[in-house]
């Protein structure tokens, strides 16, 4: 059996879609032969990016060695401080302290570690990641989840802050032997914005489902609403703020032309709802919106503008799974681009929704999400824009379920490649690759990805 040093912040009891992908594979990688020495903070800070949620330590396995860094947490910083470790490269008191014992506990372990593996969220952890791999002299695969610089939704002060982070980006790329991305579109990115990658074994393993979350029976309904079930974030300050700074972003460099954050919310499907029962006043006591996840005050203000709308705030894992399976509709809202540009990722909560087999409203732009959902069936596709279409699309669905019409079945095909299982062999295929190992050769993976023009 082979050792990982798994750096992974987010990690149980902490929440979110993130805090799943690694914990998922510290479960699973002991079947494919590789144990998992994780590296994680404290647990617990209060930040809106890290809820708590307790049930996520089930995914963790009897015996699994945890090392957790010693608190306090130093608080990220804010004003100024902040701003000149964002774009001078300063280094913050948040990463003197990750480092630091990063460095530390890997120096303990060396002689039992095989490889480091770190899931880069936060960024931060690159630096640490390539300074502990390189003194302990063992291979290094980054996991970087979202695209980072190349991410559409990272809006930056300009184009030379934007260059910087790229640049800090290249940099953990270059200390990497392989490099792990969520979308197939982030992994081309990586591959066209930045040749040196094209040296490196660049793969994209996406996030998933675990079908041990959905074996209970679907909870029972004993009302007669028409429910409306959205889960995780929502952006709606993002969004709010991003247009009232996108035209100067925009000449300066720092944000992607035609971006729109605030189609990531519930603002537009609300509106679509309004126009519905304008229409239709006899459903107004039929229709129900509920947002479970952690929710700002803008969040807050809009939905209770609404009378349809029921706010549950962050729930635990296994009772967000209950309420998305006892939903009529499941909502998937994303940014917006132009027509014909692709979107760089996929919201962690698709996968789940596809794996609960209720219908989706996918306000989605054009890319790898879309593409997903249409070869599943069980979505039903619009722009992240177009309010009549998903007043059209919910009117339908409430027809359909009065009607007593069944709905879609998810392709089988198509959930199979995206449970947590069949992922973390992915994973272990790829650590299999860069240690070498010779029984193991075969195994190596290889990108999949088309190779840049």
């Amino acid at each position: 059996m082979s050792r990982i040093l798994f750096l992974a912040y987010h990690f149980p009891p902490i929440g979110g879609a993130g805090v799943q992908r690694n914990g998922k594979f510290a479960r699973y990688l002991p079947d494919c032969g590789y144990e998992s020495t994780v590296v994680t903070g404290p647990g617990g800070t209060g930040d809106r990016w890290a809820p708590v949620d307790a049930t996520l330590n089930d995914d963790v396995p009897a015996g699994t060695d945890v090392r957790r860094l010693p608190g306090p947490e130093p608080k990220r910083s804010g004003g100024w401080r902040g701003r000149s470790e964002r774009w001078l490269g300063v280094t913050s008191p948040w990463q003197q302290w990750w480092t630091e014992h990063v460095l530390r506990i890997g120096r303990e372990l060396a002689g039992d570690i095989d490889l480091v593996y770190a899931s880069l969220v936060p960024y931060e952890t690159a630096d640490a990641a390539v300074k502990v791999a390189r003194e302990i002299q063992k291979p290094l695969v980054i996991d970087l989840q979202d695209p980072w610089a190349l991410d559409e939704m990272m809006i930056y002060p300009s184009a030379l802050h934007r260059r910087l982070e790229l640049s800090r980006m290249r940099g953990a790329i270059a200390g990497a032997d392989a490099i792990v991305m969520n979308t197939p579109e982030s992994a081309v990115r990586v591959l066209h914005r930045l040749p040196e990658a094209r040296k490196k074994v660049v793969v994209s393993i996406p996030n998933g489902f675990d079908s041990v979350d959905f074996e209970a029976a679907p909870p029972e309904r004993t009302d007669d609403r028409f429910r409306i079930v959205h889960t995780g974030y929502l952006h709606t300050e993002l969004g709010n703020r991003h247009r009232r700074v996108a035209l100067m972003r925009r000449l300066l460099g720092g944000a992607t032309r035609g971006v729109d954050i605030l189609t990531r919310s519930h603002v537009f499907l609300l509106e679509a709802i309004e126009r519905l029962l304008t229409d239709q006043p006899e459903l107004a006591s039929k229709v129900e919106v509920h947002l479970a996840g952690v929710l700002t005050a803008a969040d807050r203000e809009i939905g209770g503008r609404s009378k349809v709308v029921r706010m549950h705030g962050y729930l635990p894992h296994p009772e967000t799974v209950a309420l998305m399976r006892s939903a009529d509709l499941l909502f998937l809202p994303m940014h917006d681009l132009p027509p014909g540009e692709r979107v760089g990722i996929v919201p962690g909560k698709t996968y789940e929704y596809l794996a609960s087999g209720r219908p989706i409203l996918a306000a989605v732009p054009d890319g790898d999400v879309r593409e997903l959902l249409d070869e599943a069936g069980t979505a039903f596709i619009c722009r992240p824009a177009d309010v009549e279409a998903m007043k059209d699309i919910i009117s339908e669905q409430i027809r359909r379920v009065q009607a007593g019409e069944q709905s879609p079945e998810p392709d089988p095909d198509v959930l199979a490649r995206f449970e947590r299982r069949s992922l973390s062999e992915c994973l272990a295929r790829v650590f299999d690759g860069v240690t070498g190992d010779p029984a193991r050769t075969e195994a190596r993976v290889r990108t999949s990805v088309p190779e840049p023009a």
